[in-house]
Parts: C-alpha cells; sequence; structure tokens
C-alpha cells in the first residue's frame, strides 16, 4: 500500500507532497509534488498530514551499547573510575543487579529510539567470559522484536579485549556463528597490549566470517595514529576497502598537520569510515576535511545513562546538537550537515553502497527513489529543529509508519 504524506518540507525546502510504497524489501520514495491542497486521494493510499513539518531521512545510530543500557530506571550515582578496564569491571559488577532484566532493557531502550526517529541501528553486544552470550543474545531478541519497526546490525564487541581472559576469542567465534553482523575490535595497544595479534585475531574472524570490522580506539595522541596504522595496512593488504570502522577515534587529529591530513587521504582511498559519539574532546579529525575528501562519517548515542556515563537519551536529535556544539558549528551549513550525518552519514556506514554525502551542503535522501526511511519533525528551519529539537514527530520505516509522537503505533 501507497502512503502519501501530504504538505511536509524536505530538508526544509517546499511545501510538497510526498507518496512513499511500503513493501517486504523496503519501501520508496515514488513521488514528490509540489503541494496541492485539493489533490485527491486514491481509496488505496493511506495519508499522513505533514502539517508544515520537516521531512529529513530518520536516524542511523551506529554506535550505540543496547546490552548496558539503564534507559528507563531510576538514576544512579556513578561509580565508574578512570580507564576502559576499570569502567569494564564496574558494568560487570553492576549489569545483573539492575532493576528490571536485561531484556526488559533493551527492548525498552531501542523502543524509545524508535520512537524518537531511529530507524537503522548498529548495536553492539559485549561478549566476554563473564556474560558470554548473553548479552548478544538480549540485543539479537531485540533486534527480531522490532524487525519491522527498525533494521538492527549487531557487533560482536570485545569489551574487555581479546588476549586478557581466556576463552574470549572461542565466545566471539560463536557470536559470528550466532549471527553478529560485524566484528568488534578495541584499543590494540593500551588494553591487550599486543596489537599485531589483537589485530590479526579481529580481521582474521572478519574475513573467515565474511562480516565487517568496527574497532573501538580510545588510545591518544600518536599512539592512536600507530594503532590505526596498523588497521589501515591490514585493510589494504586483505582487500577489505568499504569494510571497515573506527569508532570514537577521537585524538587522530591531534599530532600535527601532516599527519591529520595523511590519514584522511588514508581513510578516503581505503574507504574505512568513522563512528563519531560527539565527544567533547580536543584532537578530532575536523568534519568538514572528512567530508571533503569523501569519508563515511556517522553518529551515534554510545551508552546511554548506563554504568560507564549518565549521558545518553536514546533522541539523536540531542545527539546531532551535541555533534555541532561540541564541533563549534554556527552557520545553518555546517548544523544541518551535522543532521545529514546523523540520517545518511550513518546509512551510509550500514551500507557501503548507499548515497554518501558529497560536502557539506549535500541535503539527500528525500528524492524519488531514496529509501522510505523518514521522520517528519517540527521546526522552522533545519538548524532551528537541531537547536530545539522539537518533539512533534512522525517515523516511517520501509514505507509504514512506526512510531508517532514519540509512541510506537
Amino acid at each position: 500500500m501507497n502512503t502519501l504524506i501530504r504538505a511536509v518540507r524536505p530538508w526544509g525546502q517546499a511545501l510538497s507532497d510526498v507518496t512513499v510504497s511500503a513493501g517486504e524489501t523496503g519501501g520508496k520514495i515514488t513521488s514528490v509534488e509540489a503541494h496541492d491542497p485539493a489533490r485527491a486521494v486514491p481509496a488505496n493510499v493511506t495519508v499522513v498530514e505533514g502539517r508544515g513539518r520537516l521531512l529529513l531521512p530518520s536516524f542511523s545510530d551506529v554506535h550505540v551499547h543496547l546490552d548496558s543500557t539503564r534507559i528507563g530506571l531510576p538514576f544512579r550515582e556513578h561509580t565508574g573510575g578512570p580507564g576502559v578496564w576499570t569502567m569494564m569491571m564496574n558494568d560487570r559488577q553492576n549489569w545483573r543487579k539492575a532493576e528490571v532484566p536485561l531484556q526488559d532493557r533493551v527492548n525498552d531502550t531501542l523502543g524509545r529510539m524508535i520512537a524518537r526517529g531511529t530507524t537503522r541501528v548498529r548495536s553492539y553486544a559485549q561478549v566476554d567470559v563473564d556474560c558470554k552470550l548473553e548479552r548478544f543474545d538480549a540485543v539479537a531478541a531485540a533486534k527480531e522484536k522490532f524487525a519491522g519497526q527498525a533494521s538492527v546490525d549487531i557487533i560482536a564487541f570485545p569489551q574487555a579485549g581479546l588476549l586478557l581472559e581466556e576463552g574470549t576469542v572461542e565466545l566471539m567465534e560463536e557470536a559470528l556463528k550466532a549471527g553478529a553482523n560485524v566484528m568488534g575490535g578495541i584499543d590494540p595497544c593500551t588494553l591487550d597490549r599486543d596489537p599485531a595479534k589483537h589485530l590479526d585475531i579481529v580481521f582474521g574472524l572478519a574475513e573467515k566470517y565474511q562480516v565487517p570490522i568496527d574497532i573501538h580506539l580510545h588510545e591518544p595522541g600518536e599512539l592512536g595514529v600507530f594503532s590505526t596504522d596498523l588497521v589501515l595496512e591490514r585493510t589494504r593488504a586483505l582487500g577489505m576497502q568499504g569494510k571497515v570502522t573506527m569508532s570514537h577515534a577521537y585524538q587522530l587529529g591531534s599530532v600535527n598537520e601532516a599527519t591529520t591530513r595523511r590519514l584522511i587521504d588514508a581513510f578516503a582511498e581505503l574507504d574505512v569510515s568513522l563512528a563519531s559519539v560527539a565527544p567533547s574532546a580536543a584532537g578530532q579529525l575536523p568534519i568538514p576535511l572528512l567530508t571533503e575528501a569523501g569519508v563515511r562519517l556517522g553518529l551515534g548515542e554510545d551508552g546511554q545513562r548506563d554504568y560507564w556515563s549518565p549521558y545518553g537519551n536514546t533522541d539523536m536529535l540531542d545527539r546531532t546538537w551535541q555533534l555541532a556544539f561540541t564541533h563549534g558549528f554556527r552557520k545553518d551549513e555546517l548544523i544541518e550537515h551535522s543532521l545529514a550525518i546523523a540520517t545518511i552519514g550513518g546509512a551510509s556506514i550500514l551500507d557501503p553502497g548507499a548515497t554518501r554525502l558529497k560536502d557539506t551542503a549535500h541535503r539527500p535522501g528525500v528524492e524519488v527513489g531514496d529509501p522510505a526511511e523518514l521522520l517528519l519533525v517540527d521546526g522552522e528551519t533545519v538548524a532551528s529543529t537541531v537547536m530545539d529539537r522539537g518533539k512533534d514527530r512522525t517515523v516511517i520505516h520501509a514505507g509504514r509508519v512506526v512510531a508517532d509522537q514519540l509512541k510506537l503505533v
């Protein structure tokens, strides 16, 4: 069945009537025409009233930890300490003690994300000798439960490293056999302290199971660049162009201008993508230069009010505001570009063959032939919507309305 979205403004432009199709393989935008109040609506067409709202691509959260969430639970004092290992142990000591079961927490968080406009998700699922596949199974069950409302990819994620606890690698392989879509890695130098072996395992399992790679990189400055260069070497040698994402990597621009330029050029050459959570960190690679070079860049919420951090609220529009704010963007074009990163930018990480952002003024995703993954939201302009973070939202996945007014339908 087709749906007519009446009186909307694609990317804040002229008032339009937009028709989308729905189907088992995903819906498409089939027409975009100037708004006509007298337009006749066939009996078999569903009408969604735009009421002059903006029409945008829906959000793509490409860096979220659904398995560690405390969204919806009572606020608790943050008890984590410094460093990845200390924070991980704090999580390990507490995640089973939450007020409601893990599956309920994961389901509730993903449902809230969808209701706020996210229909494309790449979630981590921690795999280690403590939780084994319990956390992976919870994310996989949520993926199945909401299959008609969002698409979800799952990263098998070695939060505790691959080498520090015997049996971890075998568990990671079990997760890949069980359907994990992405092979994860983390801090090859500072956590496992054997970057060559760590990355040999990551790339080896990814090649064996024919899945892409996502590497968490918190390592600072030159050390982070060293680990990144090892990743780039393996990407080139194994022909994995377009299949590797560096997540966080927030100090790769801190060494010097020549290193920044070299890394950006290498990411573009090898089609290595970047996933940001919009941290308030100095030394990040500059977004305009990344886009200009053709590097795919996406956004995610990271952990959401969990045992790692009290931040995050399932709303990618809030995280878009944070991306613009932490990069000091004031011009409308760059604020709008932040929203393009949070929507189409992330979609191009999930599907390297999808539309990519060409420059900071490019606003794709709402034209004939584009996927019917859409968000209607109130706002005067795109930039003002990012600033005001409106709540009058309607969410469309695969051509069907799946949420309205922040509630699933």
